[in-house]
Formats: C-alpha cells, sequence, structure tokens
C-alpha cells in the first residue's frame, strides 16, 4: 500500500542529489511531487524519470528559492496543478567551504539566501495550502555538521543549526493547523555535488570512521523522510532525525 497516494509535495533543491532521492522516495509511496530546482534542465530529467518509473505524478518547476517570489508563484502553480499541498521538504542549499575570514560578502549572502531564506520564503508560501488542506508535514534539511566542528564550514554549519531551531520553533507554532514539522540530518551522503569536493580517499576515510562502516545513499535518506511524512509518523514532530551510521557517536 502507497502510504502518501493521493498527496502532494513540494520539495526544493530536488534536480539532483539528495533532493532527487527524496523526490523519487515520495512519489513511489504514491505523492504528485513538484521537482523544485534553479536548473530548469536537472528539474526536468527528474521529472521525467519520475514520471517513467510510473508510482508519483512530478511537476517539474525552475525557480531559484532566494526569490521570495518567484517562491510563491512556483508554489501556486504546484497548487493550482494538484489541487492541494501536504507535504513541504525544504532541501536546497548553496555550498562553499573556506575559512570564515576568507569568505566572499557574495557567497556568504547566497548561501544564506538559498539555505536559509529559502526554507523561510518555502514555508510561508506553503503554510497557507497545508491549512487548506487539513494539516501536513515539513521537513527541513539540516546536517551532522552542527554536531561538531567541520574544517571551513563556519557558514553551512551556522545555516543548518538555524534550520535546527526553525524546525522547534515551527514545530510549535504550527501544531494547532496539524502541521508536522522536522528535520533530518544525514551524515556523509555519496552525491555528486559532494564528490567535486570528496575524493575517493575521503569517502573511505568517513566509511572507516562510521560505526556501520557504511555511508547512507540517497535513497535510504528519502526512506526516512517518506516515513516522517506519513501517517506512520502523526506523533512525531519538532526533531531532527540523524541518518548517520552513527558518525555522531563518535564524532569527527
Amino acid at each position: 500500500m502507497q502510504r502518501l497516494a493521493g498527496r502532494s509535495a513540494f520539495i526544493t533543491g530536488s534536480g539532483a542529489g539528495i533532493g532527487r532521492g527524496i523526490a523519487r522516495a515520495l512519489a513511489r509511496e504514491g505523492a504528485s511531487v513538484a521537482i523544485v530546482d534553479v536548473d530548469e534542465t536537472r528539474a526536468r530529467q527528474t521529472a521525467a524519470e519520475i514520471d517513467a518509473a510510473g508510482a508519483g505524478r512530478a511537476l517539474p518547476i525552475a525557480c531559484d528559492v532566494a526569490d521570495r517570489g518567484a517562491v510563491f508563484d512556483a508554489m501556486q502553480r504546484f497548487v493550482s496543478h494538484t489541487g492541494r499541498l501536504d507535504v513541504l521538504v525544504n532541501n536546497a542549499a548553496y555550498f562553499h567551504y573556506a575559512p570564515l575570514v576568507d569568505m566572499p560578502e557574495a557567497i556568504v549572502q547566497k548561501m544564506i539566501a538559498v539555505g536559509l531564506l529559502g526554507a523561510l520564503w518555502s514555508t510561508q508560501a506553503a503554510t497557507p495550502p497545508l491549512i487548506a488542506a487539513g494539516g501536513g508535514s515539513i521537513i527541513n534539511l539540516s546536517s551532522v555538521a552542527v554536531s561538531f566542528s567541520i574544517r571551513n564550514a563556519a557558514v553551512y554549519t551556522s545555516i543548518k543549526g538555524a534550520l535546527d531551531a526553525l524546525t522547534r520553533q515551527q514545530a510549535v507554532e504550527l501544531a494547532a493547523h496539524g502541521i508536522r514539522v522536522n528535520a533530518i540530518a544525514p551524515g556523509p551522503v555519496e552525491t555528486p555535488g559532494a564528490g567535486s569536493v570528496i575524493d575517493a580517499q575521503g569517502w573511505q576515510a568517513r566509511r572507516a570512521r562510521t560505526p556501520l562502516q557504511r555511508l547512507a545513499s540517497v535513497d535510504e535518506v528519502g526512506a526516512a523522510v517518506a516515513y516522517l511524512v506519513s501517517d506512520d509518523a502523526a506523533s512525531i514532530s519538532g526533531v531532527t532525525l540523524k541518518i548517520d551510521g552513527g558518525i555522531t557517536i563518535v564524532g569527527p
């Protein structure tokens, strides 16, 4: 039985990587999904893959989540297409790693605009249709990086820590409307984006210091999201679920 049949999910940054894995997982559970990505070609490719699989429906939407007006327009387009909204996944992010003292202002502003403000704008846009649907679920993408120091990641970890705080705050504010808000914190996940800054030796080192001696896949992260937004998790709100093979237990 598909746990999300008849429901719809708006997933930012879902043209590739972890977002793509989440979109595929929710579609397999029967959801109609918005593939929201700044790269229109990438969004269309992922949507076509989901449609071809025949589980759920996918609508590609090109959108820069740093642009509040564009986010509201994208949300209106998706809700008009599906007739409802049940799930929001705030996954979009922009990454750059460097010592804090060397971070250019423009890079810092872009990271905050996409990774934090984008989540705020998407939450604002999603709340009215979620309320109209009688409730739903919001998932924010945090990271295990907030649990210990990561070299050259001060801006990144600050944004992810802010998303943890937003998760707790919104879980309380939106509870009266039947909206649950949770976060997931993946450990290292082998994606093309991560592969641009981590080589084979780096991946092996991460596996070696993970208690389970393996790293989560994008599909496993997607499966965790599918659980959290389903009725199976109806009493779970305000938590950050680590998907890390136990790496935060032992530290970096």
